[in-house]
């Protein structure tokens, strides 16, 4: 026996947001992907200028968009539904899910318009499907039965609509599939939102969740962990959403534990409630789309076997540009990258899908960031809860962890977030590079395949002298105590969840390079003993000798005496987007403005520091590298006992009584 399930439906902006319209509607016309075109600047151009254009001088307006479901299209103009939200990613249900054919139906008015229905190959390269027209009725409904078979290793299917001589409307689109009996009826959710003094960005975004329609039915609760002063509930639209939301909406302050004791909390609060199929980790500062969470549940509910489902990211400054498409682990480094084949950075205003060759080969992840994140709760139950890991690599480590359990993550194309883009925080250099130094190498001990964790220990230390060439000596520090605190062992782990960030905090502050500031003039004026050589400013970027040249040389110059006038006047500024390693290390100081472009600091040189932090790194790596195989099989054997239920809610100061809720 077999039931009909809904799995995709066209979807339009909300509140007509033409910024985002590519998104949705494309409008502009088809071009040749950059790799093949070379000299595809001009039609660059020529795309951002007529995005909305059709090649036909006609542009789309908000009044274009009569619904949520529903657009109308002008006479004699054409628009695609190749699109990030309304095209249909034929690769990934055939590849995750138990679906092997989809049919599409669309309701589509006005005399003479035409429905072309188009597939494309994991090439990039587009078949034509099917056509259908309307005919002196003025209205039909078509059908399209679509095969998933050719999907194996990419594609997608979508539609083009073109108006005859009058105006046309696409009613509605839905992609639906006969699935069995027991997959007929849709799972609910727990949305798990951690928040800290972002409280009118949470409450918009709940009121975002409680106000749409088609979502209400399969929200089981949205549970906030509030860890900051700044309250979500003190927010003007606090009320709002606590309308639209009701009695789904559970708000539970606690200390400040970071995302993974945010998300821990909401990940035990589900399990404890016992209603939910899935709990789903989202941002407090992203705006979502929601149908995007309906789209998880269900292919989750579809899903071969228990599958972690996660959203894309899009830029929250610039919204039609696509930031993470999928995220793996590279192994022998056992970093964090985008899958193979992906380009980051994708603006659809200026590309659309049809073009794009890279977007239609199915992209596989290791895992996926928990800005959005849909978790299976039987999930939950076997492989246990997030790390106590305060902040970074709790997602990451999460899915290897998964992963190893036999559970996949997929990144589902037609689900994502707007969201601020790693590219504009600087957690490389602040406080955050303590988390990102310890949790990094905890989870390589846990799930690494490598003896001692591959290049891990070699790439530490090299990271660990461009710092120090760079005068980073906060950072220096900070990574130093991280791998410290990694050597003890993972007993403190829960212990230190609450305290760790004030005293990485306060250690901080003795170093000017981690003291900033945001007036430009609270620094001295640049002074140099002696202009640059040749008038040259340093900005020029090296060939791979001069690089290598700089590599040899940058230590061995640290150790001279600074230059005396340098001791009082930084002898440059240098932009962030400059600050590299090879050109700071060419300064005895210099005052550097941080990646957010809010603020700078003032970096010294000190020859003395430079000499202890150098003897140290060398020191604490050796020992790492000797005392990996202990460590790995510490953390390995203590794994299934820190993420457990039981440990987190002693954590929280939780008993078996149903915990404080607002």
């Amino acid at each position: 026996m077999t039931a009909t399930r809904l799995l995709q439906r066209q979807i339009l902006p909300q509140d007509a947001d033409l910024d985002v319209i590519s998104l949705y509607v494309d409008a502009g016309p088809v071009m040749a992907d950059a790799d093949e075109d070379k000299s595809s600047g001009k039609a660059m151009v020529e795309a951002v200028l007529t995005t909305n254009g059709a090649g036909s001088g006609t542009s789309l307006h908000p009044d274009h968009i009569v619904d949520r479901h529903c657009l109308r299209i002008p006479e004699g103009t054409r628009l695609s539904f190749a699109t990030y939200f309304n095209a249909f990613p034929a690769a990934y249900w055939r590849r995750w899910t138990v679906v092997d054919e989809v049919d599409l139906t669309i309701r589509l008015s006005g005399q003479g318009a035409s429905v072309t229905i188009y597939r494309s190959m994991a090439s990039g390269r587009s078949q034509r499907v099917s056509t259908g027209y309307v005919g002196e009725s003025g209205s039909d409904e078509f059908h399209f039965e679509l095969p998933l078979k050719p999907f194996a290793d990419g594609g997608w299917y979508w539609y083009d609509v073109t108006a005859g001589e009058e105006e046309a409307r696409v009613e509605s689109a839905e992609w639906t599939a006969e699935v069995p009996d027991d997959r007929a009826e849709h799972g609910n959710v727990a949305i798990g939102i951690t928040t800290m003094n972002r409280p009118d960005f949470c409450a918009n975004l709940l009121a975002q969740i409680g106000n749409d329609e088609d979502l209400a039915g399969y929200i089981d609760e949205v549970f906030v962990a509030e860890q900051g002063t700044q309250k979500v509930v003190d927010s003007p639209n606090f009320g709002g959403a606590e309308a639209a939301l009701g009695d789904k909406l559970r708000v539970v302050e606690q200390a400040n534990l970071g995302g993974s004791g945010g998300y821990a909390r909401g990940q035990l609060e589900t399990l404890r409630r016992g209603t939910a199929k899935y709990f789903m980790c989202m941002d407090d500062d992203v705006v979502c789309e929601p149908e995007g969470i309906i789209r998880a549940v269900t292919f989750g509910d579809l899903a071969r076997r228990p599958t972690i489902v996660g959203g894309h990211m899009f830029s929250l400054y610039a919204r039609s540009r696509l930031h993470s498409f999928g995220e793996v682990v590279q192994p022998w480094r056992f970093w964090w990258q985008s899958a193979a084949h992906v380009k980051n950075d994708w603006d659809f205003d200026a590309r659309n899908l049809r073009s794009a060759k890279w977007l239609h080969r199915r992209v596989d992840v290791d895992y996926n960031g928990w800005f959005m994140c849909l978790i299976p709760t039987v999930v939950l139950e076997e492989i246990g809860l997030s790390l106590p890991i305060f902040i970074k690599w709790d997602d990451s480590e999460y899915g290897l962890r998964a992963r190893d359990a036999g559970y996949p993550t997929v990144t589902l194309p037609g689900a994502a977030v707007w969201h601020i883009p790693w590219t504009d925080k600087n957690d490389a250099l602040d406080w955050q590079s303590y988390f990102h130094q310890r949790n990094r190498f905890i989870a390589a001990l846990l799930h690494s395949q490598y003896d001692r964790g591959g290049r891990m220990v070699r790439e530490s230390f090299n990271h660990q002298v461009k710092h120090l060439v760079s005068m980073q000596y906060s950072t220096v520090e900070l990574r130093h105590q991280a791998l410290l605190d990694v050597l003890e062992g993972p007993d403190k782990l829960h212990d230190e969840l609450g305290t760790k960030l004030p005293s990485i905090r306060e250690f901080s502050k003795a170093f000017t390079d981690a003291q900033l500031a945001g007036d430009p003039e609270a620094f001295p004026p640049v002074r140099r003993t002696k202009p640059p050589r040749k008038g040259r400013d340093g900005a020029a970027l090296p060939g791979r000798f001069g690089m290598l040249l700089t590599a040899g040389l940058a230590p061995i110059r640290q150790l001279r005496p600074t230059r005396a006038l340098a001791k009082q006047f930084p002898e440059a500024e240098v932009k962030a987007m400059d600050a590299q390693w090879f050109r700071l290390a060419k300064y005895d100081s210099a005052v550097v403005s941080m990646p957010d472009g809010t603020s700078a600091a003032l970096y010294r040189r000190d020859p003395e520091r430079f000499r202890d932090l150098l003897k140290r790194t060398v020191e604490i790596h050796q020992r790492l590298h000797r005392e990996w195989p202990r460590l790995s099989e510490e953390y390995r054997a203590k794994l299934v006992e820190i993420v457990s239920p039981q440990a987190w809610e002693k954590t929280f100061g939780l008993t078996s009584e149903d915990s404080d809720e607002h």
